[in-house]
């Protein structure tokens, strides 16, 4: 099959190289030198001792250490689209013209940390099993024959992947000669992680997970030598100890965040916050009662304030969606069809009202009265501490009392909202979407039904279990044209079906952030150098850890 002229991957390591990097692929600190810890914390509560880096229920993906141990094969900044991929594990790629076929490069000269070299054959490995595993396939990448040639990895998919290439690109790779052995990769709690990655597992305890830098990294020696991973209770707590010193960089939201945590420490204290595609939804059951008719959740779409979920729930840091398609603008304006130019957002309690007693919803009084003759009710659920979410919850239950709909919050520990979310087991629940570099990301996280996986079982994205077929075929429709054209045709008919049907409620946009102190290391990402989505839970982790430099 004939090879696309554009590779990416050799585009990217020429760069690197004109930036004077290393041929290794790092552009870390090659002299190490720092002498403290670095405290990281996140706000999800109480956490179990599991390291597998597949389940986002595990401590390794709560806490981000996954990254620190696992590594991607290239690096993508998906704050800024439009920058190139840095090779990572993968020296080099390249596609073919409709994108279905992916040539990976293996990096030579990579270890695993128990001493074993890193192959071809365990990228070709890790792809295999995200294929036979489609529980752990929570990129749903559609993938045909994976075979492997001396150090090139050929991965052929069954659909074009151009809406795909950064996932394809983001996955992280485990080592075959660990995996092989393990008979449940979908439950094994990875206790003894092995990785490629800058630092390794010294000691897991339910009051920090301790990493120790890798003395034989690949991409040279590191400046942090020791990571701490604390789990804080909630957004309080994490945010006294960001704002403190004792946690140097984490991801928690933080209201009045300038006088609450900058200006604790104005000289080290700083919080980045990188706008892209990505937004916060109301996710809603579209499988049970009240939100399997499409009236009440349009009913409640017209009635939720987003003004106040923007400036009240998340203090203005989370921009407020104004136009009806949810995409965000200014930064997804030129991806909106033109049905939906200039329509925007506005709270219509009356226009609610009429959307249900028009599907023959009544009222007694100021409840509305369901078509069995019973009051409409439903239950909203996040994580407890997490302040935002739980304050828009109760704006959101504000707004369902203006038509007459009583709505219960719940506050369950993070670990049993995930579980719920995942399994299908809730109504409604405050979630957000991956960015992507069109509003594709976004819709698919909320509805794409390729990802519909029946109640009860584990599903990756499309919490609510949306299945409309004209939907699928709108999804698969973008993913297999092969020009712009064809993919704003299949863009307009997803934004149709997510203004008519609302599978479910957009309510802001959603920046990537961090908080971050540069008292003891430097080489963050920053608005004047944004390399890396800064957040420390995702893949750039890595990449993060070895841009850092002792500061002084």
């Amino acid at each position: 099959m004939r090879l696309a002229a554009l590779a990416l991957g050799v585009i990217a390591a020429a760069s690197l190289a004109l930036t004077g990097c290393s041929s290794s692929g790092s552009t870390g600190s090659a002299s190490g030198g720092g002498s403290h810890a670095l405290t990281i914390g996140m706000p999800n509560g109480p956490q179990t001792n599991n390291s597998n880096p597949f389940l986002n229920t595990s401590a390794a993906r709560s806490l981000g250490y996954a990254f620190a141990i696992y590594e991607p094969l290239a690096q993508v900044n998906d704050t800024r689209p439009a920058n190139k991929p840095v090779p990572w594990l993968a020296k080099s790629w390249e596609w073919n013209t409709d994108y279905t076929q992916l040539k990976l490069t293996a990096r030579d000269g990579v270890k695993w940390s128990d001493g074993k070299p890193f192959t071809a054959a365990d990228i070709a490995y890790s792809l295999q099993l995200r294929k036979d595993n489609p529980a752990l396939n929570s990129e749903g990448l559609p993938y045909g024959d994976i075979t492997t040639d001396g150090d090139t990895v050929t991965v052929n998919f069954t659909t074009g992947q151009f809406v795909n290439q950064i996932k394809a690109l983001q996955l992280f790779i485990v080592p075959e000669h660990i995996w092989k052995n393990i008979s449940d990769p979908t439950k094994d709690l990875n206790q003894k992680p092995v990785g490629t990655g800058p630092y390794v597992l010294k000691s897991w305890t339910n009051q920090a997970v301790t990493l120790d830098a890798n003395k034989d990294y690949w991409g040279g020696k590191l400046a942090v030598p020791e990571l701490r991973y604390t789990s804080y209770s909630g957004n309080d707590t994490l945010t006294t100890a960001l704002a403190t010193g004792a946690a140097q960089w984490g991801w928690t939201f933080i209201a009045d965040y300038q006088n609450v945590y900058e200006a604790k420490d104005k000289a080290n204290n700083h919080a980045f916050f990188p706008a892209g595609l990505g937004i916060d939804a109301l996710y809603l059951n579209t499988q049970t009662a009240p939100f399997n008719d499409v009236a009440v959740r349009k009913a409640l779409s017209l009635a939720v304030d987003r003004e106040k979920e923007s400036k009240v729930a998340e203090s203005g840091i989370f921009p407020e969606l104004t136009n009806v398609t949810g995409i965000p603008t200014p930064a997804g304006e030129s991806f909106i069809d033109s049905e939906y130019k200039g329509q925007n957002y506005k709270v219509d309690v009356a226009g609610a009202k009429k959307v249900l007693t028009d599907a023959g919803y009544s009222y007694d009084g100021d409840q509305l009265i369901g078509k069995d003759g019973k009051p409409v009710t439903f239950t909203l659920q996040d994580p407890a501490g997490w302040n935002d979410y739980d304050s828009g919850l109760q704006l959101i239950a504000d707004s369902a009392k203006q038509i007459g709909i009583t709505a219960k919050v719940e506050t369950p520990t993070a670990d049993a909202w995930t579980a719920a979310v995942n399994t299908g087991d809730f109504q409604a629940t405050l979630h957000w979407t991956n960015a992507g570099v069109t509003p594709w990301e976004m819709y698919s996280n909320i509805f794409d039904p390729a990802y519909y996986v029946a109640p009860g079982k584990d599903a990756v994205w499309n919490y609510g279990r949306y299945q409309n077929p004209d939907a699928a075929a709108a999804f698969k429709e973008y993913t297999d044209a092969t020009d712009d054209a064809g993919r704003q045709a299949a863009l307009a008919k997803i934004e149709k079906i997510f203004v008519d049907d609302v599978p479910a409620i957009a309510m802001d946009a959603r920046p990537a952030g961090a908080e971050y102190s540069s008292k003891y290391y430097t080489g963050w990402p920053s608005d004047d150098n944004a390399y890396a989505n800064p957040q420390p839970t995702v893949a750039n982790v890595a990449y993060i850890l070895t841009k850092l430099k002792p500061a002084n």
